[in-house]
């Protein structure tokens, strides 16, 4: 529903192209003038860059370049600090405007403008505790354009609740793009492309209650949910096919590195299935999470390895549930190979012309599938908290 930053880093750097962009005659304005990427090498005055649309760049950085570091959030350029090529490494994020003037065939840096990988990692990760903070989230309810009000149901089962989240003109509304829960991927949406079912996160400032929040930011999108036995594996493929119990047919799903897969032991997934249907005190015990203490969390999901996302739970609820995102952290990860035919599985998953990825994937629910509430609670929890989708 990993904010990362690349959370910030594709707004900073969207503004430094227009920056860039500006100071360009216009004639020299086209697209092959500047390239936004990681740095993947660095050989003798060569950069090796590769963008975020996979294109591979190799670009000579001569002594008159000018090279700028700016630190994650910088807005501007007003507190670059000027470097050496030699400080450029692998990891880099980098912006590298091309010399005009160079000759044809040749590419040649005019100016490079880097954000340092351990600078990222450092504002990542503050960035997932806020949003681990700060954040909430779960199944959108209703939504008033007008008012700006989004409705959201959060968590399941005797921990459910309603919150309703308040954006303004300065909340940064975000959209997933198809078949992807990465952060860094989402689109800037409208509230009216808010739909009543889907996936909502948000963080910002709560109530004393927990049932409402003034987000400055937030993130949807819509996911299906995809309960049942498995009749065939491809392990190499890296694509499984389940038979939905909703609708008796078979779906295949494609497992990316991205997908979190987990496995709850039999004795958790049949106190969690009590638990969620109302008919037990809280799953407790080997591998759970106990009780929890406190209001609700959560962002979005991490898609890869960082809280999605891109999908634990609903973290905390009021005294008496329990904290699914540690149940779900805690659970074993798995991978596609350790999966069996005939076995139960839970998917959270994205769809688009491509077919049917999923976001993740727990097995050993055979308790919970059946245990419709339960089934359906958990699919909720499931990309309602975590932080963002940091991406790398």
């Amino acid at each position: 529903m990993k904010s990362k930053t690349k959370i910030c880093v594709p707004v900073l750097f969207a503004l430094l192209a227009a920056f860039l962009a500006s100071e360009l005659p216009v004639h020299a304005q086209t697209a092959a003038s500047q390239f936004l990427g990681t740095v993947t090498a660095v050989s003798g005055t060569t950069l090796t860059v590769k963008t975020d649309a996979g294109e591979v760049h190799q670009v000579d950085v001569p002594s008159t370049a000018a090279l700028k570091q700016i630190e994650p959030g910088a807005k501007d350029l007003s507190t670059a600090q000027t470097i050496e090529f030699a400080s450029l490494a692998t990891g880099d994020r980098v912006l590298v405007k091309l010399d005009p003037t160079a000759p044809a065939g040749t590419a040649s840096a005019l100016r490079i403008i880097a954000v340092k990988q351990a600078a990222l990692a450092k504002k990542q990760e503050q960035e997932r505790e806020e949003w681990q903070r700060e954040g909430v989230g779960g199944l959108v309810k209703s939504v008033d354009s007008g008012s700006g009000d989004i409705v959201i149901t959060s968590g399941a089962g005797l921990v459910a609740r309603t919150i309703t989240i308040h954006t303004t003109k300065t909340t940064v509304l975000k959209r997933y793009a198809p078949a992807s829960v990465r952060f860094d991927e989402a689109k800037i949406a409208a509230i009216d492309q808010i739909h009543a079912g889907d996936q909502l996160r948000a963080r910002g400032a709560k109530s004393s209650t927990g049932t409402e929040m003034t987000a400055d930011e937030a993130i949807s999108g819509s996911f299906r949910n995809v309960s049942g036995l498995i009749p065939s594996i491809d392990a190499a493929g890296s694509t499984l096919v389940v038979k939905d119990l909703a609708t008796k047919k078979p779906v295949t799903i494609h497992v990316t590195p991205d997908t979190q897969l987990r496995q709850l032991d039999e004795q958790m997934a049949a106190r969690l299935a009590a638990f969620l249907n109302g008919s037990g005190g809280g799953p407790g015990g080997r591998g759970g999470a106990g009780r929890s203490q406190g209001g609700t969390g959560g962002g979005p999901v991490s898609a890869s390895g960082g809280q999605a996302g891109a999908g634990g739970g609903q973290r905390g609820g009021p005294v008496g549930g329990f904290d699914a995102q540690q149940l779900f952290s805690r659970a074993p990860a798995i991978k596609i190979a350790d999966l069996k035919k005939g076995e139960a599985v839970m998917v959270v998953a994205t769809e688009d012309a491509s077919g049917t990825t999923a976001i993740t994937l727990l097995a050993g629910v055979e308790p919970l599938l059946e245990a419709p509430a339960a089934s359906q609670n958990l699919l909720n929890w499931s990309l309602s908290s975590g932080a963002p989708d940091v991406a790398q």
